[in-house]
């Protein structure tokens, strides 16, 4: 089945451009040059994967972005400019898995694109190995990608359900923030470890009664992350 992309740039030339070449690999390419055009197709559609520039008209970037993260877990590729460092943490924190830097060579695109794409496909649990994994009061399905706590479920994005699902099968080992960069972003992944730091933020502040004292994700000091077996 061809992967599905939505293309979000007010630009016409850049969006044109993206959509013929991934479409020369056996895309389909939808196309908005709006914010509310973008979050009306994403809630429409199922993609395998959204790219998302941040200045847009009518809705910027990150209110898409945001919103799109209240129904769906699509991995979201925010398109930012060069250099911007505010830019590409707000991006994360917003929900978006992972940023391009403009202007950006096309190959690169479809390269990360693909890498992103496999990345998403290898971690798809295979048909033999067990599907639900139950940790304390923690229940994860991997085959849906969805988490309860207690029954209650608890909607996480692409990369916070992956992060989780690393330290929830490997209880009580630390792993460092360049460890899990390489594991859960894949090495020719550009950014840094504060992309860790942001995303375990965010998954504390959606899975622990006090972010501040947290039961599941635990931080070794000077060392990295760990979740402890109850």
């Amino acid at each position: 089945m061809a992967k599905k992309v939505l293309v979000v740039d007010d630009e016409k030339l850049i969006v044109k451009g993206i959509r013929f070449s991934l479409e020369q690999d056996g895309m389909e390419v939808d196309c908005a040059y709006d914010g509310e055009e973008a979050l009306k197709l994403a809630m429409q559609n199922t993609y395998d994967m959204i790219l998302l520039d941040i200045m847009l008209p009518k809705m910027d970037g990150f209110a898409v972005c945001q919103q799109i993260r209240e129904f769906s877990s699509m991995p979201i590729v925010m398109l930012t400019a060069k250099g911007d460092d505010m830019d590409k943490i707000l991006g994360l924190e917003y929900g978006a898995d992972d940023y391009i830097t403009k202007p950006f060579n096309i190959l690169e695109v479809k390269a990360r694109i693909k890498a992103i794409m496999r990345r998403t496909s290898a971690r798809q649990p295979k048909k033999e190995e067990t599907k639900v994994v139950k940790a304390g009061d923690l229940k994860l399905d991997c085959e849906s990608r969805r988490l309860f706590i207690l029954g209650r479920e608890v909607n996480l994005t692409a990369k916070e359900f992956d992060l989780l699902e690393l330290l929830v099968n490997n209880p009580n080992k630390v792993y460092g923030r360049e460890n899990l960069l390489n594991l859960v972003w894949g090495y020719e992944y550009p950014g840094d470890v504060r992309t860790v730091d942001v995303h375990v933020r965010r998954l504390r502040e959606k899975i622990e009664a006090n972010p501040s004292e947290p039961k599941y994700v635990h931080t070794k000091w000077g060392v990295g992350y760990y979740y402890a077996q109850n």
